[in-house]
């Protein structure tokens, strides 16, 4: 996901300065006839293409209800200050995407609004919702001030011909993962690309990778536990594809997002990417067709938790000082309907979020229902609670480091790894006021 971590801090300092009543026209109690604003997330290839892809959708939902829909789509790299500034001055829109990772931040705001029993009624039900991903509607034994709306995850990305070529066949574990990946760096070329400069893809697979050792970040308290065995040794491990095993061509240490590994692997200079399903389109973009290429779950080692991904996506939230409260729930029971999910999970190239509901974002049925698979079954929330975007920005930019370190020709072990999460949670606890 195209993302920013919010500061939890800096936003949760804003609580106090929001107003009451800024937001919107109209009544709470008769919702035809209003008008609603919607602040959208870029999904697609450009704003105006989102723009192009919604507003016959939203078009829709006028029709159906009397509604209109004010739409901005707001870029990534705005989206946070937008919403910091909402928060702070209360003129802010009815609705609005959200990166499901901020949930807990911007609950902690008290801004938005709780989707208790009456308003979850209102849009269907929690229980049309895939599990995991509406445990990422806020902080754990909260009630939740984010529904899920997109669905995203992480799988392995092979190229077919490169491992029929070295006589090996799609790992399903960590050891064979390895194994296979030494076959296939020969020639000069490598087996993996991955974005090991960028601080967001680190801290997922730091995440996953401890995951599927059974490790925590934080604990029930909400304080960080960075440097418990799980969690160094999940990390040594991803680091280890470049520098034990020597399967990662070292300049990916410069790879500060994913377009640079999917271009990698989409020109046949390596054989597997761990990338999230909204990648097809560019790899198809760069001349790779679809037949050439499959997608498996992210393997852990053997005897390991089969966690594949984080539960990555967008979820949908309302402000709390909304005037159009009847409106804004209406348009999230739409926005999150079966029909507008498949609707828009092609062009945003995104996974149903709902119960038994079909991904339509590729033609290929086995790939579709492999991502399918690990949303719903294989993936786990990021850590639910307000210090998960500082959890993000110290670990993520500590394996940076590291994978840079490497790249250098230095060693990164077991005790050099323990001491950056340590300088990482010192940071965190800091900021906690620990």
């Amino acid at each position: 996901m195209r993302k920013r971590a919010i500061a939890a801090a800096a936003l949760a300092a804003t609580l106090s300065l929001v107003v009451a009543g800024c937001t919107g026209t109209g009544s709470g109690s008769s919702s035809s006839g209003s008008t609603i604003t919607y602040w959208a997330s870029n999904q697609g290839t450009s704003l105006d293409n989102d723009k192009q892809v919604l507003t016959p959708v939203l078009n829709d939902f006028t029709k159906q209800t009397g509604i209109k829909v004010k739409l901005e789509v707001i870029g990534w790299n705005d989206l946070q200050t937008r919403i910091q500034t909402a928060v702070t001055s209360g003129q802010g829109p009815d609705v609005l995407n959200i990166g499901n990772t901020w949930a807990a931040s911007l609950q902690a705001t008290g801004a938005f609004l709780p989707f208790g029993d009456s308003e979850m009624k209102a849009i269907g039900g929690k229980d049309k919702f895939v599990k995991t991903a509406l445990e990422t509607g806020g902080a754990s034994g909260k009630t939740p001030t984010s529904v899920p709306l997109y669905g995203l995850a992480y799988g392995l990305y092979y190229n077919k011909a490169m491992f029929q070529a070295a006589g090996v066949q799609p790992p399903t574990t960590w050891e064979e993962l390895v194994t296979d990946a030494k076959k296939l760096t020969t020639g000069g070329k490598y087996a993996f690309s991955l974005a090991a400069g960028s601080y967001t893809e680190n801290a997922h697979f730091a995440f996953i990778n401890s995951a599927q050792n059974g490790g925590e970040w934080f604990d029930d308290k909400g304080d960080p536990t960075f440097t418990s065995s799980e969690n160094v040794d999940g990390i040594k491990r991803y680091l280890d594809l470049m520098q034990t095993d020597k399967v990662v061509n070292t300049s990916n240490a410069q790879y500060d997002n994913g377009v640079q590994a999917v271009n990698d692997f989409a020109t046949g200079k390596v054989a597997m990417i761990l990338s999230q399903n909204n990648a097809d389109s560019s790899i198809v973009a760069n001349g790779m067709k679809a037949d050439q290429y499959g997608v498996v779950p992210f393997p852990a080692p053997e005897g390991g938790k089969p966690v594949a991904s984080h539960v990555a996506g967008i979820n949908l939230s309302v402000f709390k000082n909304t005037k159009n409260k009847d409106a804004a729930l209406k348009f999230v029971k739409f926005m999150t309907s079966e029909d507008t999910q498949t609707t828009l999970g092609k062009p945003f190239s995104t996974l149903p979020v709902l119960n038994g509901a079909k991904a339509v974002f590729t033609d290929n049925a086995d790939e579709a229902a492999t991502f399918q698979k690990i949303y719903n079954e294989m993936s786990k929330p990021l850590p639910l609670v307000p210090a998960e975007d500082q959890f993000e920005n110290t670990v993520g930019k500590a394996m940076n480091d590291m994978f840079a370190k490497i790249a250098t020709g230095s060693t990164v072990s077991d005790s050099d790894i323990k001491a950056a999460l340590q300088t990482a949670q010192d940071q965190v606890k800091q900021s906690l006021g620990g």
